[in-house]
């Protein structure tokens, strides 16, 4: 059995580390657009790199690459898989539509960790088609490292990313946009976790974060809330703060 990661990343060696668990112990392979990344991630688990352009069948290929180009590498990738394709890639809507485009007849997942790969074990929401023995030992793998594999749409899924990832992001950046050092004697416990989060999120890479941003609506709904509260007076404030807490009371019948 063998299989073929699409991009030789951190998220691409985490896949190449899941596959070579499997009972069937594939060789794996990577292929990156910076061939010396692809070397590097294949020496860590003892695996190959291919040129940028195989030929050969792969019983799986699976597609660890950033948002903008997930379906790009689908297309150019997928035609390759016998057996089972996959993807990490973050977004569900167009690698679901892809790759059963590309590869009808093989089983089919596109799997979002929720979490970078240092922070493992945590949430993988998946969406699977024709699943069976490949997508089985996939889902048992993820789930023998501890995490909650749990299936979803893809509708459902890049939903839940405008408030989990668009909206959240922006929230956190926007507060360290506006926020200024003060000595950590002053904190509260809120304003604290807040900066936590704050040093948190920009401490990742900033391509990242702007993908999810090009990719999900959020950020200017966030922005429209800031401005709501920015713009209420006492008591419409404390009216929104009501209704967000539910200790909002309907007027008395007369």
């Amino acid at each position: 059995m063998n299989a073929l990661v699409v991009g030789a990343g951190a998220m691409g060696q985490w896949v190449g580390e899941i596959l070579q668990s499997l009972e069937q112990q594939p060789a794996v392979s990577f292929v990156d657009t910076e061939t010396a990344t692809a070397k590097e991630a294949a020496a860590s688990i003892g695996g190959d790199a291919v040129t940028a352009e195989p030929t050969d069948s792969f019983d799986i290929v699976a597609v660890a690459v950033p948002i903008p180009v997930v379906g790009d590498a689908i297309r150019q990738y997928g035609h390759l898989a016998t057996d089972g394709i996959l993807d990490v890639s973050g977004v569900m809507g167009e690698p679901v539509a892809e790759m059963e485009r590309v590869a009808p007849d093989c089983e089919r997942a596109s799997y979002h960790p929720l979490f970078a790969p240092e922070n493992e074990p945590g949430n993988i929401p998946v969406v699977s088609e024709n699943e069976g023995a490949v997508i089985a030992a996939l889902n048992d793998a993820l789930t023998a490292r501890n995490n909650h594999v749990f299936e979803t749409t893809a509708d459902q899924h890049d939903s839940a990313m405008e408030t989990v990832q668009a909206r959240t992001h922006a929230a956190v950046l926007a507060f360290a946009l506006a926020s200024e050092e003060v000595s950590p004697v002053f904190h509260t416990p809120i304003s604290s976790e807040l900066s936590r989060l704050a040093k948190q999120v920009t401490s990742g890479e900033s391509r990242v974060y702007a993908d999810i941003q090009e990719t999900f609506d959020g950020a200017t709904d966030v922005a429209a809330a800031a401005e709501q509260i920015a713009q209420a007076d006492r008591e419409a404030f404390q009216e929104l703060y009501e209704e967000l807490s539910g200790t909002a009371t309907e007027p008395a019948k007369k």
